[in-house]
């Protein structure tokens, strides 16, 4: 019990310590913005309490909902279209070598295309709607889950599989319950950089083609020389990865719950 108790408030610390270490950096980098913007009488670098005004003004109040929530929804619409394609093709050639090296050049083809480079053309074919966007984002953010995929269940171990085999699994059962579960830890390292690359995509599409979103308030405010207005959108941008960063950490916690937990019974 005494030894349970002196793990758990082990554990217990080194999480607070995780916590503080991580939000102490950022702390004192505001500090020093608040404190060194504070007489700033430069039109393009506002004092810091100006730029904080106006995100107030702006985003807590007048645009969240009809600009913030928007480029969410089709960031997530995105991504999850992204990832179930990126998945099941991903597995498909994983699982067929031969399949895998023909379609390889194509692959490589158009991953070299940055999604952001064909808003001209998805401009033309689907004009500024959300249709516009969310194809943009699942095109962006397929790569990394689908090659990541590929990687994640050609490295399953075949004595893992064979053993399935020989308990006469059906092909289905030994995909789920093993490939897939065993690839799972790539896929979703695939899915975290995805993340980044579908929120720097509906930026850039709402800054081009869109009469809303976050990039469509950042420039639009850089337009009308309102700078602080502008400031405040990169800071809410900025907000918003951060906090979309820690629930995709705490949804791969709990996915890979059972990854980290062999990996730790393993080094013990």
């Amino acid at each position: 019990m005494a030894f349970s108790a002196t793990v758990r408030g082990r554990g217990l610390s080194h999480r607070l310590l995780s916590v503080l270490a991580e939000v102490a950096l950022p702390v004192i980098a505001i500090a020093l913005w608040w404190v060194l913007s504070a007489n700033s009488t430069s039109l393009y670098f506002p004092p810091l309490s100006k730029i904080m005004a106006a995100f107030q003004r702006i985003w807590l109040f007048g645009h969240f909902d009809s600009d913030a929530v928007p480029s969410l929804e089709n960031l997530a619409v995105g991504l999850l279209i992204a990832t179930a394609v990126g998945v099941a093709v991903g597995m498909l050639l994983g699982l067929l070598p031969i399949l895998s090296d023909a379609v390889l050049p194509t692959v490589e083809f158009l991953r070299a295309v940055p999604g952001v480079a064909l808003l001209p053309a998805a401009l033309l074919l689907l004009g500024i709607g959300p249709e516009m966007k969310i194809s943009l984002i699942a095109y962006g953010t397929v790569w990394p889950v689908l090659l990541n995929t590929v990687d994640g269940v050609r490295g399953v171990d075949p004595v893992a599989v064979e053993v399935g085999a020989s308990y006469r699994l059906r092909r289905p059962d030994r995909l789920f319950r093993i490939i897939l579960p065993a690839a799972s830890p790539q896929i979703v390292a695939g899915m975290r950089s995805a993340l980044s690359i579908g929120i720097t995509v509906i930026i850039f599409s709402e800054m081009v083609g869109s009469t809303d979103g976050i990039g469509f308030q950042i420039l639009s405010a850089q337009r009308n020389f309102a700078v602080a207005d502008m400031w405040a959108g990169i800071v809410m941008l900025g907000v918003l990865g951060y906090v979309l960063n820690i629930g995709f950490r705490g949804l791969e916690n709990r996915l890979l719950r059972w990854h980290r937990g062999m990996r730790n019974s393993a080094g013990s």
